[in-house]
């Protein structure tokens, strides 16, 4: 359930992050909901599969919102941003569960 749980904030840090970013133009605004999500998927991640997995994970939520501004250019804005997310998103589904150890 938790799985669920931290790929659904990595998904909505994203995806809300821009769309606010860019419905209002306050970049600000976006960034806060991104960081607020990454945060809290983060401390999902961590609980489930550890710090290592954890840090990996926003690492690759990180660099995919930077990702998505050169991508943007070659596909479009949103789909840029619907491509980051979808990767995230396995990621997440993949490594973010339980450890096989635990």
């Amino acid at each position: 359930m938790s799985r669920i749980i931290s790929t659904g904030l990595a998904k909505t840090g994203l995806l809300l992050g821009y769309k606010v970013a860019r419905d209002t133009g306050n970049r600000q605004a976006g960034g806060a909901i991104l960081a607020a999500c990454g945060l809290a998927a983060f401390m999902v991640w961590k609980n489930d599969a550890g710090a290592g997995r954890a840090a990996g994970l926003t690492g690759m939520y990180i660099t995919a919102f930077g990702a998505s501004h050169p991508l943007a250019k070659k596909i479009g804005a949103w789909p840029a941003v619907f491509t980051v997310t979808g990767v995230v998103a396995l990621a997440s589904m993949i490594f973010g569960g339980p450890r096989k150890d635990s």
